[in-house]
């Protein structure tokens, strides 16, 4: 089990920048070595969509499309937080964002689909207006 906590939400105009940390407190996983971990977004009414996804042992990234050239996903040099740098917002951007994270053996066995995660954060919101 790995302990997910976000933070770094809020209210921003259309262009504007934010940045999303999930703290992570692994219990089994040697560290965050060896992770698929990933920000995903629910707006109101729709599916949780993957926003990026990471590898935490081989540092691969991948994006949405919607985001990508946008939004960077990485983690600090202890492994223990990943992050979501956000610029160019749009009102499109508007959900609650989550982090996920599963063991993974390397990137191409990371999964683009939120049911493939069992470990979970609570959510930050992020509402950009036009």
């Amino acid at each position: 089990q790995v302990q997910l906590v976000e933070s770094g939400g809020g209210s921003v105009q259309a262009g504007g920048s934010l940045r999303l940390s999930c703290a992570a407190s692994p219990s089994t996983y040697s560290g965050l070595w060896g992770l698929c971990m990933g920000w995903f977004r629910q707006g109101p009414g729709e599916e949780r969509e993957a926003v990026a996804i990471r590898y935490t042992g081989g540092g691969r990234s991948y994006y949405a499309d919607s985001v990508k050239g946008r939004f960077t996903i990485s983690q600090d040099t202890a492994k223990t937080t990943m992050y979501l740098e956000m610029n160019s917002l749009k009102p499109e951007d508007t959900a609650m964002y989550y982090c996920a994270a599963e063991a993974g053996n390397d990137f191409e066995s990371c999964q683009w689909v939120a049911n493939a995660y069992g470990n979970w954060g609570q959510g930050t919101q992020v509402t950009v207006s036009s």
